[in-house]
């Protein structure tokens, strides 16, 4: 039994790095060439040659009659059409341990729109889709590793540009589930797509959701470029996601939502801003934002914006992509215990 229990964890670690592997590359490919529809068509390159895994891509008409009005209103600067990706693992188990949900960031090239970015802040912005790219990775693996999981991934694509009629400063856009959003920086667009995947993911009415981005500079402020901050709703979950970040040796923090930000987020015009009225605890305002669109479900969110990439080699991390977040989630999954509270 013990020999199988090692050649079992062999195969395991093995599978895994390999995912991480592919996480890394992807997160490295220019966005020029990995466009939506790229991301897309690799996606169901990947999950047609797995079992128990079944993959949904929505284009652009689709993505209008979801009323996804977040991810729309990115995608209007650019002429490459957005792309919804949908990944669903069926549980090799009449009852499985659980239904979660995972929603990752999918920018696959970020200037920062009409508010747009420096060009040296806009260097390392074919990386602001990696939390799509982990989302992608967890799932590879979950038939392996973690199958009497049900898990659901929502992946949200589109670049972020200038065009002509790319969204306006002031403009209102309409999410998923109808809140209406001020956008005041149309470099704060990370949120306005999870908004509508998040909203999607609620619909299904997961046992948990856990989304994971390139979220904000500030989070890199507060805890360095090798560290990733959870923000949650729920205790439990944020432990057990805290947990697996050990066990798949990535390292994560748990920081606050305090309540008094979330009045920053209040807009004239519409239910909301995209954006706080202050200076200070950008990555919180953040997640006050995401929390808007979840409601009761117990939900965390894991900003990834300084590990995901990284300037320089270190212990087994190469330079560039590193494949941050595809250990945490599947060793998430992989522990998961019924959530209580």
């Amino acid at each position: 039994e013990r020999a199988k229990e090692r050649q079992l964890k062999a195969v395991m670690g093995a599978r895994i790095g390999e995912v991480v592997g592919l996480v890394r590359d992807l997160v490295n490919t220019p966005g020029g060439a990995l466009t939506p529809e790229a991301f897309a068509d690799r996606a169901s390159e990947l999950v047609d040659a797995e079992e128990h895994l079944t993959i949904e891509v929505h284009d652009r008409d689709e993505i209008e009659e979801m009323g996804l009005g977040g991810l729309l209103g990115v995608n209007r600067g650019s002429h490459v059409q957005p792309r919804l990706v949908k990944i669903h693992h069926t549980a090799d188990s009449a009852k499985p341990k659980a239904r979660v949900a995972l929603v990752g960031k999918g920018i696959t090239f970020d200037s920062g729109g009409l508010s747009i970015k420096s060009a040296s802040g806009m260097e390392a912005m074919k990386t602001d889709m990696a939390g799509a790219a982990a989302v992608l990775g967890a799932m590879l693996l979950l038939p392996v590793v973690a199958p009497r999981m049900e898990v659901t991934a929502w992946i949200p694509l589109t670049d972020n540009m200038l065009g002509p009629d790319a969204t306006r400063v002031g403009d209102v856009l309409r999410a998923r589930n109808g809140k209406t959003i001020e956008v005041l920086n149309t470099d704060a667009e990370g949120r306005l797509v999870l908004a509508d995947a998040l909203s999607l993911a609620v619909e299904e009415e997961p046992d948990a959701i856990v989304d994971i981005a390139t979220l904000t500079g500030a989070c890199m402020v507060a805890l360095g470029d090798r560290t990733a901050g959870v923000m949650s709703n729920h205790d439990d979950l944020a432990r057990q996601v805290l947990d697996a970040g050990v066990a798949g040796g990535e390292g994560l923090w748990r920081l606050p939502m305090p309540d008094h930000l979330r009045a920053g987020l209040d807009a004239e015009i519409a239910d909301l801003r995209n954006v706080g009225t202050g200076s200070y605890g950008g990555a919180s305002t953040a997640a006050i934002f995401l929390r808007e669109f979840v409601g009761d479900v117990p939900w965390a969110h894991i900003d990834i914006a300084g590990p995901s990439n990284s300037s320089s080699a270190y212990d087994e991390v190469n330079k560039g992509g590193t494949g941050f977040g595809v250990r945490t989630l599947i060793h998430l999954l992989i522990k998961w215990s019924k959530l209580s509270g």
